[in-house]
């Protein structure tokens, strides 16, 4: 019995400390950027240097102990991923390319953080011209979540979906996200979609090229683009709906994507 409470108030000792240190590197942390808030930006001074010490100090993140809070870790992380995706003067000169590294933390530390993948789809994909990449980011996010963790993580298998679609061409992997998707989506809120997927990965199987679908996927990535305030990928999605054939208007006031006619097979 003595050995049981003396291991029991060990382990509470052990517990103890471990939280006074991860509160305080947190705090510690806390401070830090609010002292950074209060300097002048170095983002519209010199804004290749502050993306170049951005990147060491994303480095130094990777290493970090979190003590046992990966969630908040990941979600501080994240917080500073829309403070930088939101400078768009910066953004402008310096472009997308730390998203990646952002995202690979947030990833690694929560990948039950659903919410998180749309951006990482847009900023990494889209912006960072890494679709593979965010592909590979997402595989963690399907690996960790299921329908019972969270309705909308379906979501992960959706984005991954359209980047295997439309940026990486690998169809097969497409049409298996999809029905992934399909099968997520059957127990949430959000059980209707399950017909659109399966079909879509229907019409992939017998028509990889299919016009209609890309048009879809795209209007998708709108959509997507249009959430997160990302006009750059809003534009290109347009581009391409054009591209295929696809129309855009607008009907009692909200935006419609028609796709082109299907062409019935020979």
């Amino acid at each position: 019995m003595k050995s049981e409470f003396n291991r029991s108030w060990r382990d509470w000792i052990k517990f103890g400390v471990l939280t006074a240190i991860a509160t305080a590197a947190f705090l510690g942390v806390i401070a830090l950027q609010r002292s950074r808030l209060r300097e002048p930006s170095l983002w519209l001074e010199d804004p290749v240097q502050a993306s170049e010490q951005e990147k060491f100090r994303l480095e130094l993140l990777k290493q970090t102990p979190s003590f046992g809070f990966d969630n908040l870790f990941a979600d501080w992380v994240f917080l500073n991923f829309l403070q930088y995706y939101g400078d768009d003067d910066a953004r402008d000169k310096t472009g997308y390319a730390l998203s990646p590294e952002y995202f690979d933390i947030v990833t690694r530390r929560d990948p039950r953080f659903a919410g998180a993948y749309i951006f990482l789809s847009n900023s990494v994909s889209h912006q960072a011209g890494r679709p593979e990449l965010a592909v590979e980011m997402m595989q963690r996010g399907a690996d960790a979540l299921s329908p019972q963790i969270d309705p909308l993580a379906f979501q992960v298998w959706r984005f991954m979906s359209l980047d295997q679609l439309l940026l990486l061409g690998d169809i097969p992997g497409a049409r298996r996200s999809l029905e992934m998707a399909a099968q997520w989506v059957e127990d949430t809120p959000y059980a209707e979609l399950n017909a659109v997927f399966r079909q879509t990965a229907e019409f992939l199987r017998k028509d990889p090229n299919s016009k209609p679908v890309r048009v879809s996927a795209w209007a998708a990535i709108y959509q997507q683009a249009a959430m997160v305030g990302d006009q750059q990928t809003q534009e290109r999605a347009k581009r391409e709906i054009f591209r295929l054939g696809g129309k855009i208007f607008e009907k009692d006031g909200k935006l419609v994507v028609q796709p082109p006619p299907s062409i019935p097979a020979k």
